[in-house]
């Protein structure tokens, strides 16, 4: 048996790990895109460690598009096989991947059309035009793949390996994968963490163990923090909200993950309303695939955890209260822009790479007026990650904009868990844990986490190298 790491490997986004069985059997492990604009990484979404067409099997583990953002390309490029999912998985994935898509052919016109106009006016030779990974029309192909099981329930793939999802309680849908492996007469247990949530956290049920497993590829965002904790993080999102839209009279921007992140603040704005302590002001969440994944949230109860469930017995509409407004038109959007009402304004892509975000950062990010909340993880060469680095300017749409604007930080927000919320979910795996590998995180981060899980009893531990390979064969 071997496991091979294609993405995600000293890196936050592209996961994707290839495991081979000694007869050949293949099951990829998600197939995200990578989001960032590391020069190193520049052709990565274009290329495969492996033969699309070879591979036997895909495990989702959730419908982040680093996660699953490929998968279009994968079956473009010759997969064929099932792609085994949750069924909120399957459902997000429907509108994600198009989404996808049409970023994907938006972003090659809008570089095809600067290269034309830089050659005229410079004379410069023509560079080659770009190409989409995908585009809308190879959706649909890769959706008649997808395969919906439920929770805790071993879904027998072919004879000799099995699978079970666990609820990681990071987004709707998000699922540990657990395979329960027949190999030369032994039965191996290989476990993936997919993204970790976080307990206690608003919506979702807290992530629930997995099995004791031989091996487990774990993730680790942020292998070297912990989070605040939940009463500070309301109190100061609320004072945030008052300095900006009450005293100084500006936007507050909050930039967004659509799927998972828009609902969670917009749940807690709900309550705040609930409760009258949200200001008067109007909130905005620009963003279709938000108003889109939002639909599907009410459509998957299962999900929940019982706070929300109680919650609903008050307000049958959690995600949904007075002065809130969603926004799917163009014309909506650019109207947010040209309006100077103290407002709140929730819009993707959550690391400022795409999206409307760009737009509203635009017209805002020189105004010291408004604020700017952002409220998870940025890849460090992101717009969201020069921003959070302290950079004084930025460039949008070519153009360089002074940052005048507060930058807040509240990585409280964010889905993914903590050091100490990591090594309390791997806890169950000691006594059986043969070895750990670190995915999913920054080589810093990754480091910290490796010392630190070495602490508690976990002694071998491998931060793998972007395409590594490791035989599994002589450790079982």
């Amino acid at each position: 048996m071997k496991v091979q790491f294609c993405g995600a490997a000293q890196h936050v986004t592209g996961s994707a790990h290839l495991l081979t069985l000694d007869n050949g059997y293949t099951i990829l492990l998600d197939c995200g895109l990578y989001q960032g604009r590391n020069k190193d990484m520049a052709e990565f979404n274009r290329n495969w460690y492996f033969s699309p067409g070879s591979v036997d099997c895909m495990i989702l583990s959730h419908a982040h598009i680093d996660h699953s953002g490929r998968i279009p390309k994968l079956v473009k490029d010759g997969f064929a096989g099932d792609i085994i999912c949750t069924h909120a998985t399957r459902s997000l994935c429907a509108i994600m991947l198009l989404d996808s898509a049409k970023i994907q052919e938006r972003d090659a016109e809008y570089t095809n059309k600067r290269r034309l106009k830089k050659k005229k006016k410079k004379g410069q030779r023509k560079k080659k035009m770009v190409e989409p990974l995908y585009i809308s029309k190879d959706v649909p192909p890769a959706m008649d793949l997808f395969v919906g099981i439920g929770y805790d329930r071993w879904h027998r793939i072919n004879d000799q390996v099995e699978v079970l999802f666990t609820d990681a309680g990071h987004i709707l849908g998000s699922a540990s994968v657990t395979l329960r492996i027949q190999e030369d007469g032994k039965e191996v247990m290989f476990g993936f963490s997919g993204d970790i949530g976080r307990p206690d956290r608003p919506i979702l049920r807290d992530p629930q163990p997995m099995p004791p497993v031989d091996f487990l590829l774990c993730e680790s965002t942020y292998g070297n923090k912990d989070h605040l904790e939940k009463p500070a993080e309301a109190e100061r999102f609320l004072e945030i909200i008052k300095r900006t839209c009450i005293e100084k009279k500006g936007k507050l921007l909050i930039p967004a993950f659509s799927v998972g992140r828009t609902q969670e603040i917009v749940y807690m704005l709900d309550q705040m309303e609930t409760a009258g302590k949200l200001p008067k002001i109007p909130v905005y969440v620009d963003s279709p695939l938000a108003v889109n994944a939002t639909v599907i949230f009410g459509s998957h109860p299962e999900c929940y955890d019982d706070d929300l469930n109680e919650y609903m017995l008050l307000d049958d509409n959690p995600f949904g209260f007075n002065n809130l407004t969603y926004i799917k038109e163009v014309a909506a959007s650019k109207a947010l822009n040209s309006s100077n009402e103290p407002a709140i304004v929730i819009s993707s892509s959550g690391m400022m790479n795409a999206g409307r975000i760009r737009h509203h950062l635009f017209n805002n990010i020189d105004d010291q007026k408004n604020t700017l909340l952002i409220v998870g993880y940025c890849s460090p060469e992101t717009t969201g990650g020069q921003l959070r680095s302290g950079k004084e300017a930025i460039k949008l749409f070519g153009e360089l904009k002074l940052v005048n604007a507060d930058i807040e930080t509240m990585e409280s927000f964010s889905a993914h868990a903590d050091r100490t919320e990591i090594l309390q979910f791997i806890e169950n795996q000691k006594g059986r844990v043969k070895k750990i590998f670190l995915v999913h995180g920054e080589i810093k981060r990754q480091t910290a986490l490796s010392e630190l899980m070495g602490e508690h009893g976990f002694n071998d531990v491998e931060i793998p190298a972007l395409g590594k390979e490791f035989d599994l064969s002589g450790l079982v």
